[in-house]
């Protein structure tokens, strides 16, 4: 995790204006359509993710996604079902899900933000961090089951395998 970009005690009745601050503060491209949605670019380790926040002020909840650059086969669809419920086992925030309409595998997590406090800085740069480290520690075990046809429960050992020194 990065050091905070901005004051802990500074808070936004939208915090998507954070958000926009920390991507805008790590140089990432990113769109902002409307105010109640927000669209980023980021590089990980094992490809491109985009990045989407949309807020919803009449339930207070901020829903994010982190998805994944590439698109699943219609026949690896159902390899992949075991993987996620695997993975989503072991996860301590958020889930992975398929996109049905996109065929991406995707990261999300919804950020409940009733009682008016809004968010803080460092709880919207803590879940962009943490969903980029998920996202990049399961990519091998999602594309070893669709790709290479890697039975669910051996690509997620190999992915939760703890490698030692350096090659």
């Amino acid at each position: 995790m990065t050091a905070s970009f901005l004051d802990s005690t500074s808070l936004s009745p939208n915090p998507l204006d954070i958000a926009e601050q920390l991507i805008e503060s790590r140089e990432w491209l990113f769109d902002r359509p409307m105010d109640e949605e927000l669209l980023a670019e980021v590089t990980g380790s094992w490809c491109n993710y985009r990045v989407w926040f949309t807020w919803q002020p009449e339930l207070e909840v901020m829903i994010f996604s982190c998805a994944f650059d590439n698109k699943i086969p219609e026949t690896g669809t159902k390899r992949l079902y075991p993987i996620l419920a695997a993975v989503n086992e072991k996860m301590w925030l958020g889930h992975f899900d398929l996109c049905s309409t996109e065929h991406t595998i995707m990261f999300r997590h919804a950020l409940l933000l009733r009682g008016g406090k809004g968010a803080t800085s460092e709880q919207i740069e803590d879940l962009i961090d943490i969903a980029i480290n998920e996202c990049d520690r399961f990519y091998p075990a999602f594309q070893s089951v669709v790709w290479g046809g890697n039975q669910a429960q051996d690509a997620l050992e190999i992915a939760l395998m703890d490698t030692v020194g350096e090659a």
